[in-house]
């Protein structure tokens, strides 16, 4: 029978039973949820609200209850509907009245509420430290291939050689700002609903401060409505784990181009990639894949929970029991996405020569053959125009700009010199991008130096 069974007459129906239990998914909460339970008993004995030889045989039931759900030995019920009523009638059959006054000065809705902050908190920390992994197999690669030179795309087009390492610097600066996002949400997790009960506090003499303090929350939640009936937090991290996805499918989309024969920049480890069941010389890319599809289903979990919570009243309604499902699947598949991804990245080899055969087309060269003529004090559309109809000479000549030559060059302007050769060097052409934030040697061990300062302040607030 169900611990709030007193008011009714009859029992619930067996599928209404099975519909309305949350249990399958908060049962993932039982740590959290024994940890809040052991606080709110240690606080109602410190406020002389139960005794205190009953705050120990709860302490002590709790212990017994939660090592037999990690041994294996715990039976989980769904009639018992969700993980609260589960353990804390397991308690009580356990250790007799004393459990049944744990639930004193509390409800399930300040409960389940303290349980997923604890979830949330204890995960973003456990994101941000996959999130590091990821950063620093990037930095790794873009040490290793510090000067490689490849072609940089605007709209899938060649456009100007870059640094391969400036390349993945742009990876791990976003993922900095995922990690950002990620303490934020770790931050908007950290506050105790607990003592709030069902919506308007109680009248039992808790102290709030104290069972926030001994769960490790910063502050208890001021508003007891908002307490149970707030889930920012969770979208806080939804939204976090949905744009670190979305980068993520970015980095795999290159990774999957860059592995192909028309690329060949990089080999995948064949610890991260697949066979055919029927081509035999096929080597696949499909974890790459399935982080990029992946990203699909961690963003369906942010709106799922946008929609659950749009237009609900003050304070808990029944719709929030949909809170928990999404955010445990988006927080895991990210989990997974960024140690698949850092795996994939640190054993990837990177191929420079090809990187190099491809810079060499697209003519890489046009702007800076613009700039040339328009540090000679032509005006740069009309440099531009200049360099547009070299171009087309290329085109039509089936060459490229450093095949031209200089009479070439002159036949389109005058002010082009002998010099004009070295303006095409594309490796010269990628360093002389020295401002800040360029694609230059400099610029960029500058920026190296920025990212690895960065790890090192975001480990340290781990």
């Amino acid at each position: 029978m169900a611990l709030w069974s007193g008011r009714f007459e009859e029992g619930v129906d067996a599928f209404t039973q099975r519909f309305g239990a949350s249990l399958p998914v908060d049962c993932k909460l039982y740590a959290q949820d024994i940890a809040g339970s052991k606080a709110h008993a240690s606080m109602l004995a410190a406020q002389g609200v139960i005794s205190a030889e009953d705050a120990q045989a709860i302490a002590a039931g709790l212990d017994g209850i939660q090592a037999d759900i990690e041994a294996g030995a715990f039976a989980f019920d769904v009639n018992d509907e969700d993980i609260h009523m589960a353990i804390e009638g397991e308690l009580t059959r356990r250790i007799g009245t004393a459990g049944a006054r744990l639930h004193t000065g509390r409800s399930r809705n300040d409960q389940v509420a303290t349980d997923t902050r604890l979830y949330a908190k204890a995960r973003c920390t456990q994101l941000m430290e996959a999130n590091l992994e990821l950063r620093h197999a990037l930095v790794q690669q873009a040490q290793a291939h510090f000067d490689v030179v490849l072609p940089g795309y605007t709209h899938l087009q060649h456009a100007q050689p870059v640094l391969l390492s400036h390349h993945l610097l742009a990876y791990a600066w976003m993922l900095g700002r995922d990690f950002e996002r990620l303490a934020a949400a770790r931050d908007a997790a950290d506050a105790c609903p607990l003592g709030a009960a069902a919506l308007a506090g109680t009248t039992y003499p808790l102290d709030r401060h104290a069972t926030a303090a001994a769960l490790g929350f910063s502050r208890p939640i001021p508003n007891s409505l908002d307490a149970v009936s707030d889930r920012d937090f969770l979208l806080d991290l939804l939204y976090a784990a949905s744009v670190s996805c979305i980068h993520l499918s970015r980095l795999c989309e290159e990774v999957i181009l860059w592995s192909t024969a028309e690329f060949g920049f990089i080999t995948l480890s064949d610890a991260f990639s697949t066979g055919s069941s029927i081509m035999p010389q096929k080597k696949n890319p499909d974890f790459a894949e399935l982080i990029r599809g992946k990203s699909g289903r961690v963003v369906g979990d942010l709106m799922a929970l946008l929609m659950t919570l749009k237009s609900l009243p003050l304070a808990y309604n029944k719709d929030l029991q949909e809170d928990k499902e999404g955010a445990i699947d988006a927080a895991d598949t990210l989990y997974d996405c960024y140690r698949c991804a850092a795996g994939m990245v640190a054993t990837m080899a990177v191929h420079p020569e090809a990187m190099m055969a491809q810079a060499k087309k697209g003519y890489l060269a046009a702007t800076d053959v613009a700039d040339y003529l328009a540090k000679k004090g032509m005006p740069f559309r009309q440099a531009h125009e200049v360099v547009g109809h070299l171009v087309l000479l290329c085109e039509k000549r089936g060459c490229d700009l450093d095949d031209l030559s200089l009479a070439d060059f002159q036949a389109e302007s005058s002010l082009f010199e002998a010099d004009i050769a070295e303006q095409l060097d594309l490796r010269r052409i990628a360093d002389a991008r020295t401002t800040f934030g360029g694609t230059g040697s400099g610029a960029v061990r500058e920026q190296m130096a920025a990212v690895e300062a960065a790890l090192g302040a975001d480990a340290a607030r781990l």
